[in-house]
């Protein structure tokens, strides 16, 4: 999704929050974003800034500073509802525009013996960079599994470039990741000789999630959306 926080008609300066460079297209999109802005109104100061992902940029546009943001839509329904991350703060967010479709990866290779959602129950496991969308989406399957995020698994924060090397060194197990496909570094660890990469099915917990979101109907799917969106004021973007 594609957010806004500020009467932008009235704004000579523009922020354009993206997700960090690993992920795919996102911060390219952001620095499109920000060279159309100026052409439309060459009179604006437009900057491209990267974050740690959606729940950061939507903490941006809630500051009520002129944000343009990048953002996963489960991470926004958050936002605007109060919930999770954003429990207590609601944000009044709406979407510009739908990007495109995001994919959960649940991903490990042969030998550490991860086939299901339920086997990282004592394992290394990454579940995403802090303040990206991808950590609270990974901390909803693992708690449909019936697993607990910081008693059953010893857990690391990474971006999915840092999983996948810290997957080549052996110092985890497997690693959350969600993204639009393909993936480059996701690409890269399946490509590394010697290494079988194994995509963990998590269908099994669909149910789960389903009966725990069901005001959601992204949240019961692996498919998520990046979408562009901002915070409602009286004067709307031109």
């Amino acid at each position: 999704m594609v957010a806004l926080s500020a009467p932008l008609a009235a704004q000579n300066k523009l922020n354009i929050s993206s997700p960090p460079r690993h992920r795919r297209g996102v911060l390219p999109a952001g620095r499109r974003y920000r060279r159309s802005a100026v052409e439309v109104r060459p009179r604006i100061e437009a900057t491209a800034e990267v974050t740690g992902g959606s729940v950061d940029n939507l903490k941006l546009i809630g500051s009520g500073k002129p944000y343009i943001a990048l953002t996963m839509v489960d991470a926004t329904l958050d936002a605007y509802k109060g919930e999770d991350k954003f429990k207590g703060n609601k944000i009044p967010v709406r979407t510009l525009m739908i990007l495109y479709p995001n994919r959960m990866h649940v991903v490990s290779v042969e030998g550490h013996g991860v086939n299901k959602v339920s086997d990282l129950k004592g394992k290394h496991v990454s579940t995403g960079s802090p303040g990206s969308a991808t950590e609270v989406m990974a901390f909803r399957v693992i708690e449909a599994a019936g697993l607990d995020k910081d008693k059953d698994m010893k857990r690391e924060r990474l971006g999915v470039a840092e999983s996948v090397n810290a997957m080549k060194d052996g110092k985890i197990d497997a690693f959350f990741w969600v993204g639009g496909l393909p993936t480059a570094a996701v690409t890269d660890l399946a490509n590394t000789p010697g290494t079988k990469i194994r995509m963990v099915d998590h269908a099994e917990v669909v149910p789960a999630m389903t009966r725990s979101t069901a005001t959601c109907t992204s949240r019961t799917r692996s498919r998520r959306r990046l979408t562009a969106a901002w915070t409602p004021t009286t004067s709307r973007p031109r």
